[in-house]
């Protein structure tokens, strides 16, 4: 049970606005298949979680896909916090429409006031849910877009009632909407290439005054190789390169050469290896790096797929510079 120090975290983050992206839980990983690849998914985008990575990859889907994934998330930290996902897709005669809901919560809030009266408590969560669609352009070309709502829960209305020596009538409710577009080619069967920006959209809002944050503009380029492949076996290599597009540029004394370096080496890389046994059983290893997050470490995780269903583990809780259980959990089923 979290103690007043949280509420007024929380409430720092509202005073702060426009100083760091909001809605940051659109930047989590969804899926254990992708976490265990460092995040390195863009390319691949076969599953339920394309809705998130790159919706140009429904446009290379059939029939039916629907994922549930679990999380505790980062409980280190909060052991009630968990992340969850949920994604479904349905190929169409033209194209192929995909829907997803993505979900954290940090659990119970206790919320006191500066003399350390119990006031009460709440629960705080982040939602976003999304339309999605992809068609296949050429055989080897396909293009997605995506349209998200996305709702913050941070602070409770009656916690400015209860506190009116805050000063602050109203807040703590984010509300805002974004737009996401991809691209995957496929020049041959075991190259594919892919782009993906996202989280285009009006930026967030927790406070009375207006004060917004923006939201965690984001571009993806990744590919997928695939040197070997039979019955037997198929290898899968991967990476990805992830930017925060919030800031940039930002050090008006470095040039523009110095700032694009800059840039780069702080974007997110990852790579993950993925053996599929048989289509059957599946072990996959990645390395993440984000140094100005502090972020560097191995993945790793693995599934099993039978009857049209797979079940997946995925583990990054190395890539973080404290102790904390990470693992997500996903159950697809491929109708």
């Amino acid at each position: 049970m979290r103690k007043i120090w949280i509420f007024l975290f929380l409430l720092c983050s509202l005073l702060g606005a426009a100083t760091r992206p909001g809605a940051v839980f659109l930047m989590i990983w969804p899926g254990a298949r992708s976490t265990a690849l460092g995040g390195a998914f863009s390319a691949i985008s076969d599953d339920a979680t394309a809705c998130y990575y790159n919706q140009a990859g429904l446009s290379f889907m059939d029939g039916m896909i629907a994922s549930l994934q679990h999380a505790n998330w980062l409980s280190g930290l909060h052991p009630d916090m968990y992340y969850e996902y949920a994604g479904f897709t349905k190929s169409l005669k033209s194209g192929t429409l995909g829907l997803d809901v993505i979900y954290l919560t940090t659990g119970k809030t206790e919320v006191r006031d500066f003399e350390g009266n119990y006031l009460g408590e709440y629960t705080t969560f982040d939602i976003a849910i999304g339309v999605n669609y992809g068609i296949k352009l050429t055989p080897q070309l396909g293009l997605g877009a995506g349209w998200k709502f996305i709702y913050s829960y941070l602070v409770a209305p009656w916690v400015w009632l209860r506190m009116p020596d805050l000063g602050i009538k109203s807040g703590g409710i984010g509300i805002a909407y974004a737009f996401d577009f991809g691209v995957l080619y496929k020049p041959f069967s075991f190259l594919s290439l892919s782009g993906a920006v996202q989280n285009l959209g009006p930026s967030i809002s927790y406070t009375e005054t207006g004060k917004a944050d923006p939201l965690p503009y984001t571009l993806r380029l990744g590919f997928k190789i695939q040197p070997f492949s039979s019955r037997i076996i198929k290898v899968n290599l991967t990476g990805d390169v992830t930017k925060i597009l919030v800031g940039m540029f930002a050090d008006p004394d470095k040039t523009f050469f110095e700032n694009l370096k800059y840039e780069f080496q702080e974007a997110w890389k990852g790579a993950g290896l993925e053996l599929d046994y048989f289509e059957f059983i599946v072990l996959r290893g990645g390395y993440f790096y984000d140094s100005e997050g502090a972020r560097i470490g191995f993945t790793y995780g693995g599934g099993i797929k039978a009857g049209g269903f797979s079940l997946d583990v995925g583990v990054d809780q190395n890539i973080y510079d404290f102790t904390t259980s990470n693992r997500k959990f996903s159950l697809s089923y491929h109708f």
